[in-house]
């Protein structure tokens, strides 16, 4: 669900510390896989929106991080900050204990800070897997009047609840998003700024952000309304290489980042432009050319490039009177030197450096020449704007379609010859149709009894970019073969 839906549907927060079963339990209520459920406590960082329905009633589910009140660590305290956003929108709190563990102080703890918030709350006491184990629920009536024993892992116990909250909630259908919404789905390394771009896109602190490599574990995402327009954003968890990845939970948000790239229209691959392109953005890009995704290569931190650019720039025009000294010295000693002698170097401009910048970059994504690139700063704001108009340009690419008329005129006039093939026969296209969009596939009927070479494809492939706008977006062949008689 959105961040905006939260105004048409009621909230319900899932709170409570480490390690309780509050995933699960948000997994079961929503019907999905969304938060990484592991052993391993303090999994879930963001909080996680879902939508969930119990009888006709609609209302949207957040899953929040395990809460530890008063932690000087940096990450328990953005985990609590994200969690108060939450409960700030919520029409009820359900606090999720450990049955089988006991009232332990954290979890009244927790209570009376829910309480404080003056939202209903209910108590799920989690792990309650039969009816003899009922009794377990006995000690949490200190901390409120409605206590439920459930299990999220086998679903018992989740029919009264769920009775219990949405008793008050009207029934509405579920939200559905138009065709035309844009998926974007935000992939690249750990700490590169993925998190810090989708709070710019979105206006908000919708993701956590820490210097700590892979903060982001669970995909986060968030709908944003724009200009008539709909973007689904999610931010995935950074790629790492497989022997990087050591726990359970790094290796399921890697799968999951994977997973949902597979589900959008368009791949956002954050690059940090202070270090370069490294050979996991190179891995990561091969991961969204072989989905099929459309593609916006984003060089972030580009204030943190450019600086260092003028820094070098002013070091070098610094040394330059001692270098001139030098040559011209050794200039008076011979004739050819003085020939040698280099012209002063051009002043410094940050717009000249993003030229040579993307050569460079389309230099290493040289498999994603199709795709535009983008220099920003995810921290400051700037250039992130121009990102929505050149992500609408790529949606409408993605889904272009070309009659088979026009299609077929054009290859009339394109000179076929040009292409270069090892085939022993001239290639010669008898016809061209478009069979599907997003991405946009072609069916080529030759004269060849074998697949032509890929160097014959990506000359056709150029051919057509050059005369239709395909601007992000991969294109697929489907090619018949001439039959052997």
């Amino acid at each position: 669900m959105s961040e905006t839906s939260q105004h048409s549907l009621p909230v319900v927060v899932i709170l409570g510390r480490p390690n309780v079963g509050k995933s699960r339990l948000f997994n079961r209520l929503t019907g999905t896989r969304r938060s990484i459920v592991t052993d391993e406590p303090g999994i879930t960082r963001d909080r996680i929106h879902g939508s969930a329905n119990w009888q006709g009633r609609a209302f949207e589910i957040v899953d929040t991080g395990g809460l530890v009140p008063d932690e000087t660590a940096a990450m328990p305290r953005e985990v609590m900050r994200q969690a108060k956003v939450a409960i700030a929108s919520a029409a009820c709190l359900v606090l999720v204990v450990d049955a089988r563990a006991g009232l332990l102080p954290l979890d009244a703890e927790l209570a009376r800070l829910a309480r404080a918030t003056g939202k209903p709350m209910v108590i799920a006491a989690n792990k309650v897997d039969t009816l003899g184990q009922e009794s377990l629920t006995a000690p949490f009536y200190e901390l409120a009047d409605d206590v439920f024993g459930v299990s999220a892992e086998h679903g018992t116990g989740l029919d009264a609840l769920l009775d219990y909250i949405t008793r008050d909630f009207s029934e509405a259908a579920v939200e559905i998003a138009p065709d035309k919404d844009v998926h974007v789905a935000i992939i690249g390394r750990p700490n590169v700024g993925k998190s810090t771009l989708l709070n710019q896109l979105t206006g908000t602190d919708r993701s956590i952000v820490s210097p700590e490599p892979g903060t982001t574990r669970d995909a986060v995402d968030a709908v944003v309304d724009r200009g008539g327009h709909r973007y689904h954003f999610v931010d995935t968890a950074g790629i790492r290489r497989k022997g990087k990845t050591k726990l359970i939970a790094e290796k399921m948000s890697v799968m999951m980042a994977r997973r949902h790239l597979e589900e959008a229209d368009i791949a956002l691959l954050v690059a940090d432009a202070s270090v370069g392109v490294t050979a996991g953005d190179l891995t990561i890009a091969g991961y969204a050319q072989q989905s099929g995704r459309s593609v916006i290569v984003v060089l972030n931190k580009w204030d943190l490039a450019v600086e260092a650019a003028r820094a070098k720039a002013e070091e070098v025009k610094a040394a330059a009177p001692e270098k001139k000294a030098a040559r011209n010295k050794s200039a008076r000693k011979s004739s050819y030197a003085r020939a040698a002698v280099k012209p002063p170097a051009p002043a410094f401009s940050p717009e000249t450096l993003a030229t040579e910048y993307e050569e460079l970059v389309r230099t290493r994504f040289k498999f994603l020449d199709y795709a535009p690139v983008i220099f920003l700063s995810a921290l400051t704001g700037q250039r992130v704007a121009p990102i929505f108009d050149l992500m609408d340009r790529v949606a409408v690419a993605r889904r272009r379609r070309i009659s088979t008329g026009e299609l077929n005129r054009w290859l009339k006039e394109t000179d076929l010859d040009r292409g270069t093939s090892p085939s022993a026969h001239r290639v010669k296209i008898y016809y061209m149709t478009q069979a599907s969009v997003a991405p946009p596939v072609f069916v080529i009927f030759t004269n060849q009894s074998k697949r032509l070479h890929f160097s014959f494809e990506r000359f056709l492939e150029n051919q057509l970019r050059k005369s239709f706008d395909f601007l992000g977006t991969p294109i697929r062949f489907l090619q018949r073969v001439k039959e052997r008689r």
